[in-house]
């Protein structure tokens, strides 16, 4: 007899499965069409604003910034055709593409992005990702009032031409400008309905292989093929269709009931199982998976409670009965996957672990802090974003901290709206958090914990971390660079800032006759060129 719970899971996945009705792979007429789990409801679809992964995926699907990463990783032409940097590695000319369009038409110019970068600078908008725009002349201050828009090297020569002056040479510029918050919006859409163009079909403009052409909230996400696109002969899909669901234990039965066609990250619990089933794929990730501690608030506001907690957890044991040996256990910040300018190896093989599992230490770290057995530490609670791998995660974590240390913690699933704000507001203790590197310099690592970081949402600050950063910022020496950037990891895990778990793999299931898209080390899939084998 079926349980009412599995009644109840039955009904959802029908349900949403009605939602997508009509939306089965089509492979042997014109039409294709490919249904996606890649998250949940996304929390805003503006470029300049937005913040998360699924956002990240959504709109690579509607914009497209000057350069785009290709299959190997590297910045290649998109809006622009080709571009030119001086030899001091000041200035990128930058010339767009001649037959660049909005999708409702409108030409696209290199004004549209002057207007998109200057407007994620801008003080008024409060941009997260702003800093990673820094590295332009006058970007910075103009972020923080210290000096005027008209200052700032952004400057649309003509229509297609777009002119950026550099502060101090940035070799990493390029990788940079694949980022979201690089594309360009529409300033007279933008300007004419304000916060709410993004969240309208009718206003929300891209520039990208495909547009939105229905959008059912907390369930699902169409976008059609772009026609307006300079490059629609190469875009063969013609519908993207996004299911919006918190749950991947649905998403995973949808696509085991042939209702999806690819799963951002099933349940951990199946990977043994869909491996056997060759249902499941591990692509690379520039990622780590860590818990977010507010520097802020006791008892985090104190470095031997933040070490004693990551010093007790067995992360070899976690990612044997947990992870499923998909992810690998986190002994430094910087993930696997960085290439060593210097050396041409892995930059995290070349610097190593800094920290293992140390059970005494972590106990007597915990008694210097005046906390011993955990005995007077205050309430800690600690907040995920609802997901049965999140839960799992947290809840061995839990009885690791009780086991070890006797310390008691709450666990608290959040949607994930609440759950950004809260992390956003510093209404937190401590948070499951996940940083997925932007770009392919360990750089998109290194500057995470800056005092001023758009993301530094735990408020973690060092003066000598931070000067160390800003010489691997600035330098064209590589040797320099990358020593600076190791240099301030050690300081940042010595603090403990915050606390690694995990380095990622990146699990998914895909049918394995779908063909053409590119998954990015960065949690990015580029659906532009895919299609269904026949």
């Amino acid at each position: 007899m079926m349980s009412k719970k599995w009644i109840a899971f039955l009904v959802i996945v029908f349900a949403v499965g009605a939602l997508l009705s009509g939306c089965s792979s089509t492979t042997g007429g014109k039409e294709q069409v490919v249904k996606i789990w890649q998250g949940s409801e996304p929390e805003i679809l503006d470029p300049g604003k937005s913040t998360g992964v699924p956002e990240a995926n959504y709109e690579l699907a509607l914009f497209e910034g000057l350069v785009v990463l290709d299959a190997k990783d590297m910045p290649a032409p998109a809006a622009a055709e080709k571009w030119e940097v001086s030899p001091d590695g000041l200035k990128y000319t930058f010339h767009l593409r001649a037959n660049a369009k909005w999708s409702n038409g409108e030409p696209l110019t290199a004004h549209d992005f002057e207007y998109a970068w200057k407007r994620i600078l801008s003080p008024e908008l409060a941009a997260e990702y702003a800093y990673m725009l820094f590295p332009i002349k006058g970007a910075e201050n103009y972020n923080s009032k210290k000096g005027p828009v008209e200052e700032v090297g952004i400057k649309a020569i003509d229509d297609k031409t777009l002119e950026v002056a550099l502060d101090k040479p940035t070799a990493y510029f390029l990788a940079l400008a694949t980022h979201h918050s690089f594309y360009p919006v529409n300033k007279k859409i933008v300007e004419a309905n304000g916060d709410k163009w993004a969240s309208d079909i009718k206003t929300l403009i891209g520039n990208g292989p495909f547009k939105v052409s229905n959008w059912v909230h907390s369930s699902k996400l169409e976008m059609v093929k772009n026609d307006q696109y300079w490059d629609k002969d190469k875009v063969k899909v013609s519908k993207l269709e996004w299911a919006l669901l918190e749950a991947n234990t649905t998403a995973l039965s949808m696509f085991e009931n042939n209702q999806l066609d690819y799963v951002y990250e099933p349940p951990m619990a199946e990977a043994e199982r869909l491996k056997k089933e060759n249902k499941l794929s591990v692509g690379k990730y520039l990622g780590t998976y860590y818990y977010e501690l507010n520097n802020k608030k006791a008892p985090f506001d104190n470095p031997k409670v933040r070490k004693a907690l990551a010093l007790a957890i067995d992360r070899e044991s976690l990612a044997k009965t947990v992870l499923k040996g998909i992810h690998k256990p986190a002994d430094a910040w910087i993930p696997f996957g960085f290439t060593d300018s210097v050396t041409g190896k892995d930059f995290r093989e070349e610097a190593g672990g800094y920290f293992k599992t140390d059970i005494a230490e972590a106990k007597k770290l915990l008694a210097e802090a005046g906390y011993p057995e955990g005995q007077g530490l205050p309430p800690i609670t600690l907040i995920y974003n609802t997901s049965d791998n999140h839960k799992a995660i947290a809840e061995t974590i839990q009885e690791m901290w009780k086991k070890n240390l006797g310390v008691t913690i709450e666990i608290q699933n959040q949607e994930w709206k609440v759950y950004i704000q809260n992390r956003k507001s510093g209404n937190f203790h401590m948070a499951r958090a996940g940083w997925i590197g932007d770009y392919a310099d360990p750089m998109t690592f290194a500057d995470y914990f800056m005092t001023n970081g758009g993301n530094n949402h735990g408020k973690y600050s060092n003066i000598a971390y931070d000067k160390l950063i800003e010489t691997a910022q600035t330098s064209n020496d590589s040797k320099v660079r990358m020593q600076a950037m190791r240099d301030a990891e050690k300081i940042f895990i010595e603090d403990m800032g915050s606390i690694p778990i995990y380095f990622y793999g990146h699990p998914y299931c895909i049918k394995a006759n779908l063909k053409g898209f590119i998954k990015s080390a960065t949690s990015l899939v580029n659906w532009k060129e895919a299609y269904f084998e026949k």
